[in-house]
Order: structure tokens, then C-alpha cells, then sequence
């Protein structure tokens, strides 16, 4: 994938993309006793839409594309719609069942080779509009690395990597949050990634605001060129003006609807 990572999760009877897994549920966990990063990791998903995120219809367009998710415990759709410059309509939709694809809303065939690509295109964006909920997922290790201070305040910063089994074909792909030691917010993350010749990124969140409740927010997107760069560097070197300026990630006319039947 490159700039944007998937993970590959069990669920139920199929294999699915990691970020349909970890965006639609929070029941996939276990009994076991949890590790200090899974608890932070779950006081940040309280602190920013909890069981909201749960049963909620999440509609937003990102980059000129409108994007609408669905979630009813373990029933999830999530989908993108692109109008062209010829004004055609192309609607894909990611649910339990699989990818569809409608142009001009009849169903078109989607060739083998092309399945992936376009699930991750949809899934990378509902990914990361739905942080940190999304990192509460069965194949993802959470660990506590410790504690930073970043632009004067102080962070817990925890790092996330997955399992082999369940973790796809990109499980070496790694994370690091830094979640608020207060108020336990997700302000910004890194993650590296071996695709494409690799690379590494570190996001800034801007423009927080609630929505019926849950928590979305802006990004700004750096890179560095320097891949043995380790991930806990960043936030120093982001600081000291040594990360260049890569995008700005921009989520638009974001919509809320919670279900209060579930």
C-alpha cells in the first residue's frame, strides 16, 4: 500500500481486511489479562467515541470523495463514492460478504487483481478517520514503550505491531501513538511501511471536534527519507524542524448518526 497500511484479520467464516475488522467492533477481544498498552489503548477509544462508535452511521468526504461507514455490533458496510469528470458514478461497498462494485448503480464485475487494491483504498481512509477505535483489533500487539513530552505536554506513547497469524501480508508494518496522558486524545502517530520501496510517516492531529460524540480530526502528514529513523525519534526530530512536510489530510462535512437501538 505504501502511504496508507492494511492488516489481515480473521472474522467469522472469511479473512478480511484488518481495518474492516478493527473498524467495525469492539468484541473481538479476549478474557486475558491486558497489558498496560491495551489499557491505555482503551481508555483513548473511551475517551473519543466509546460504544458510539459501535452502532454509528459516519458519512464524510474526503479529497473530493464521499466516504459513508455502518456498523450494528458485527454487521459493517463501508463505502466510497467517486463522481467523474464525465459525471459517471462509481460506488464501492466493503461489507461482510465482500467488495461490490456499482457504476451509475448497476453492478460491474471487479477482476481478481483489482479486489485488493480497491479494498484498500476504501478501507485505508475509514482507518484513519476512525483512530484510535480502529487499533482495538484481536492481531494487534499494544505496547507501552513509556512516556514523552511533545509540544509541552506529556504522552503516553504506545507501540503497535501485529501478529503473523492474522496479521497479513503487511504484519511488519509498525505504529507508534502518542496519546494524552490527561485526557488520553490521540495527537499524533507514526507508522513505518516496507511496500513501495517503504517510507515513514508522522501525522500531527489538527482540528479536533466532536460529532454526536466521537472524536475526528485533520492531520498533518511528514516524512522522513531516513528509514532507520526509529519511530520514537520522531516527535524530537518533528519538533526540531527535521521532518519534511508531506500533505495535509483533510476530512470534510463530517455526519454523525447513532443508532440508540443497540
Amino acid at each position: 500500500m505504501g502511504e496508507i497500511k492494511m492488516k489481515t484479520l480473521c472474522h467469522k467464516n472469511k479473512v478480511i481486511t484488518a481495518i474492516l475488522v478493527s473498524v467495525l467492533s469492539l468484541s473481538c477481544g479476549t478474557s486475558e489479562e491486558k497489558s498496560e498498552g491495551e489499557k491505555v489503548i482503551e481508555k483513548s477509544i473511551e475517551a473519543s467515541g466509546g460504544r458510539n462508535y459501535e452502532s454509528a452511521e459516519i458519512d464524510f468526504t474526503f479529497r473530493n470523495r464521499r466516504y459513508k461507514s455502518k456498523r450494528n455490533g458485527d454487521i459493517f458496510r463501508l463505502e466510497r463514492i467517486v463522481k467523474d469528470s464525465t459525471g459517471n458514478t462509481t460506488h464501492d461497498v466493503l461489507d461482510n460478504e465482500g467488495l461490490k462494485r456499482f457504476v451509475n448503480s448497476k453492478a460491474v464485475t471487479v477482476p481478481d487483481s483489482m479486489v485488493t487494491r480497491i479494498s484498500d483504498g476504501v478501507n485505508s481512509v475509514h482507518y484513519f478517520v476512525q483512530v484510535p477505535f480502529v487499533l482495538n483489533s484481536p492481531a494487534a500487539n499494544k505496547e507501552l514503550l513509556g512516556e514523552d513530552e511533545v509540544e509541552g505536554d506529556t504522552y503516553y506513547e504506545v507501540k503497535v505491531t501485529f501478529r503473523k497469524e492474522g496479521g497479513g501480508t503487511d504484519f511488519e508494518d509498525e505504529f507508534l501513538y502518542w496519546i494524552h496522558k490527561e485526557n488520553f486524545t490521540v495527537d499524533y502517530l507514526a507508522y513505518r511501511f516496507f511496500t513501495n520501496d517503504g517510507g515513514i510517516r508522522f501525522r500531527k492531529a489538527v482540528n479536533p471536534r466532536l460529532v454526536e460524540g466521537i472524536r475526528f480530526v485533520d492531520y498533518q502528514n511528514y516524512k522522513t527519507d531516513d528509514l532507520s529513523t526509529p519511530l520514537r525519534d520522531l516527535d524530537s526530530l518533528y519538533e526540531a524542524g527535521k521532518l519534511e512536510f508531506f500533505s495535509d489530510i483533510q476530512t470534510e462535512n463530517v455526519s454523525v448518526s447513532i443508532n440508540k437501538n443497540n
